[in-house]
């Protein structure tokens, strides 16, 4: 079976990132761009029965709005379909944005975290969960990721899976056990090449927290993350065979 796609996004018009995301998704899943349907958050929210029209949903990153913040609009009315899709068990992998979306709509909670920021290639660390997750397990137990985050976990939400950490979020990935639900705070759409570009073009956020040494050596460690890169093309292969 070849799926379809719906792509949750919170990015603006003029933002770059809003094409390439929907290619990075589909490259990754190893489907056609035209398997992937994106959905802009910012003009509407999507009722369930729209989201189970498509055989998977998969929610993407945001480059200016923040779960801790709420300050997506319709807040609220997003938590609420994806706490929907949870309850039917509807097939889902999000990532970033989408993962704290998702922490927060089953009753987790997300912080702001600027002093721990992620922004880059980072290590990152599968708990006994995710050695022994169907979709995990064929990490190595210490992988590379690409990361972009200032918010991030405090508390996953109760009954989740926790399938992955980092040094600096013990919170990484997860699943809701049973149901073909995942979610990463770490980006496996993402290579170190586009994850380097991202990083360029939002330099400006970055410049007002960081200084010029701090950004250089943040250039410094972008890295290649393989085996990261990999979870979202199993995910369709474990769902839909």
């Amino acid at each position: 079976m070849t799926p379809n796609i719906l792509l949750l996004q919170a990015r603006h018009a003029n933002d770059a990132a809003r094409l390439e995301e929907r290619a990075s998704f589909a490259q990754m899943a190893g489907l056609d761009e035209s398997r992937v349907t994106p959905y802009d958050l910012l003009a509407n929210t999507p009722t369930l029965a729209e989201i189970r029209r498509y055989d998977a949903l998969m929610v993407g990153g945001s480059g200016d709005y923040y779960v801790s913040k709420g300050n997506l609009p319709r807040f609220t009315a997003v938590l609420d379909v994806l706490a929907e899709t949870v309850a039917v068990g509807h097939p889902t992998f999000a990532s970033c944005f989408g993962f704290q979306l998702l922490v927060q709509a089953l009753g987790g909670e997300i912080v702001y975290a600027p002093d721990e920021m992620e922004v880059g290639t980072y290590e990152i660390q599968l708990t006994d969960d995710g050695r022994n997750d169907d979709l995990f397990n064929y990490l190595p137990d210490t992988f590379t990721a690409q990361l972009g985050r200032k918010d991030k976990a405090s508390r996953l939400p109760e009954g989740v899976l926790h399938l992955a950490s980092s040094k600096r979020a013990q919170f990484q990935a997860l699943r809701v056990p049973n149901k073909p639900i995942w979610a990463t705070q770490f980006h496996p759409e993402l290579t170190k090449e586009s994850n380097l570009a991202r990083f360029r073009r939002y330099m400006a956020g970055y410049a007002a927290v960081l200084t010029p040494e701090e950004i250089q050596k943040m250039i410094d460690q972008f890295g290649e993350s393989s085996e990261a890169n990999q979870l979202i093309g199993r995910f369709i292969q474990l769902v839909f065979g």
